[in-house]
């Protein structure tokens, strides 16, 4: 099994911050009562332009080098899909055989940024409450 290329005190902050994000507008359009993966997240965060906790988290995002992008991307597939940490190589190279087109964009749209990544990082046997409270160190 392949190991993480991205620390686990930056998967945390991005945890923490994609929770914050999502706490501040909840998604609009959804019928009353119903769940937003059955309605394939067709309803997006409200315009959150000038967001200081969007612009830190893509900040963060952007200072990714590629293979830790890529084991983000992987670990919210991982998290999503409830696939075995024994399926991360497959889950690594579908990340670089179908790359999101704007992959920082994408998973910032995502309301479910903070749990897909927290359930991936589980799935490594990690987790974020022992990291500064469970929220997380800025990146370098």
């Amino acid at each position: 099994m392949s190991e993480l290329r991205i620390s686990t005190e930056t998967v945390c902050f991005a945890i923490a911050r994609a929770r914050a994000l999502a706490a501040k507008v909840a998604p609009t359009g959804l019928a009353e009562g119903s769940n937003p993966s059955d309605e394939n997240y067709q309803a997006v965060l409200e315009d959150r332009s000038g967001d200081a906790t969007e612009e830190e988290l893509r900040r963060a995002l952007q200072a990714l080098n590629g293979e830790e992008l890529a084991d983000l991307i992987g670990l919210t597939w991982l998290g999503r899909d409830d696939r075995p940490v024994e399926d991360w190589p497959d889950v690594l190279r579908e990340v670089a055989e179908q790359p999101p087109e704007r992959p920082i964009d994408e998973l910032l749209e995502n309301p479910l940024l903070g749990e897909y990544l927290e359930q991936g990082l589980a799935r490594f046997g990690y987790s974020c409450t022992e990291i500064r409270g469970g929220h997380g160190a800025p990146p370098h």
